[in-house]
């Protein structure tokens, strides 16, 4: 069988690292990558395709006879590529546009949650300015701020001052976000700790996948604007097997139920992520496809055939085969970010070494980088994840930056605490 995967970041390397020892493409089967990046093409055929050009996809996948196309990123989702592939019969790993309204809409999301009363923090939806101002003053501060939209995980705002939280909401409304804010949700402050979980469904079964925990905020302890990410681990311990079953009872299975009552059956992978409260799990919002950087230490834990559990999602027989398996050793991520991130990214800077870092157990995936007359550069914010294995967290931690400080990339910068909550928990046991 053929393999297309769309997408060009860390996510979609380790997603294609693993997808490249799938049985799927066994007797002469091929994955190809689009637009990919440099560590894609180790694994993939890259291929110049747009996304957005749903045409553009549908004639390459029937002229390569492609029989799985996996969906990296959200925007293709939120804009109906899965619903194109499906019409015209292509097995797709990615829900319709209706259904991935769960990302590309908090308010629906929100809106959802009250109807099939799924645990989420209070919150009312505004789309203006004065509305926004007269919900924060009934919210009071601490508060959270949403763009509505899909805003590349830079729409949020936790603002502890009211300053802050009217800062935040004029941002919106001044057009910072485009689209993504022309509405906004306010929502109630929550406390606990924050963990992601995932599974997997063909919008009847549903089977739990694995947890993650990552660290959004540019510098250690958590300081600094948000970003996309800046490391993660697997699983999270924090997510016990009691609170997972509760998770799944409460939260993903209400929600698949809902989606389908409604006729917009989810089909994929449902990314929650999670405050764990004092009162159990609360949704804080869903993302319609994989995380990045949870990816890249999900990938590397997962000892189950890929291809198989994402085309048993798109053929509708997820409940036939065998659930998903990891190795019980821990994983562990660390971003490398250029200069400059998550502000305006100093691109260009050489980078070297990565080879000879790698083993069974380490992998760097490649998240922004290009090839320039044969030289391996930065192309991005976020342009590398050192990814490791180890028998515990603290373990995997110094494998990971042992490596990263053996790579050379004077022009990249990581944080030096990624996994510091479960390093202190394990020092304790």
């Amino acid at each position: 069988m053929n393999i297309l995967l769309l997408g060009s970041g860390g996510r979609e390397h380790a997603l294609a690292w693993k997808l490249s020892q799938s049985s799927l493409l066994a007797n002469g089967g091929k994955l190809f990558a689009a637009p990919g990046n440099p560590g894609i093409g180790q694994v993939a055929e890259l291929v110049a395709l747009d996304a957005t050009d749903h045409a553009a996809v549908l004639a390459f996948a029937e002229e390569q006879r492609i029989g799985l196309v996996v969906i990296g990123p959200e925007a293709p989702l939120v804009d109906g590529l899965a619903d194109s592939l499906r019409g015209a019969g292509v097995p797709v790993f990615g829900p319709s546009k209706a259904a991935a309204q769960l990302e590309g809409s908090k308010g629906f999301t929100k809106d959802l949650c009250q109807r099939a009363n799924i645990p989420t923090a209070g919150y009312e939806r505004v789309s203006s300015l004065d509305a926004a101002i007269a919900a924060l003053a009934r919210f009071g501060a601490p508060v959270v701020i949403k763009a509505d939209g899909l805003a590349a995980g830079k729409g949020v705002t936790v603002a502890m001052t009211m300053g802050e939280a009217e800062a935040a909401v004029r941002d919106i409304f001044a057009g910072r976000f485009g689209e993504a804010g022309a509405e906004a949700v306010i929502e109630e402050f929550m406390e606990g700790e924050e963990a992601s979980f995932f599974a997997l469904t063909d919008g009847a079964t549903v089977l739990p996948f694995a947890s993650a925990q990552d660290h959004k905020r540019v510098g250690d302890g958590d300081t600094g604007p948000n970003t996309g990410g800046m490391g993660a681990y697997s699983p999270a311990t924090v997510l016990t097997p009691a609170l997972q079953a509760e998770v799944m009872a409460k939260i993903i299975a209400p929600t698949v139920k809902a989606l389908a009552d409604d006729g917009t059956p989810y089909s994929g992978v449902l990314f929650a992520g999670l405050m764990l409260t004092s009162e159990g799990p609360k949704l804080i919002e869903y993302n319609a496809r994989f995380g990045d950087p949870e990816t890249q230490v999900m990938m590397a834990r997962l000892t189950s055939d890929l291809g198989e559990l994402l085309l048993a999602c798109a053929e509708d027989r997820l409940g036939s085969i065998e659930p998903p398996h990891f190795s019980p050793e821990p994983a562990l991520t660390v971003v490398m970010a250029a200069e400059g991130y998550p502000g305006t990214p100093k691109k260009g800077g050489a980078i070297t070494g990565i080879e000879a870092v790698e083993n069974d157990k380490l992998k760097v995936f490649h998240a922004g980088t290009a090839l320039v007359d044969g030289q391996l550069v930065a192309a991005g914010g976020r342009v590398l994840n050192v990814t490791a294995r180890g028998a515990n967290v603290t373990s995997a931690q110094a494998a990971a930056y042992a490596a990263l400080d053996a790579i050379v990339a004077p022009d990249l910068f990581a944080r030096r605490d990624i996994g510091y909550r479960e390093v202190a928990r394990e020092a304790k046991n």
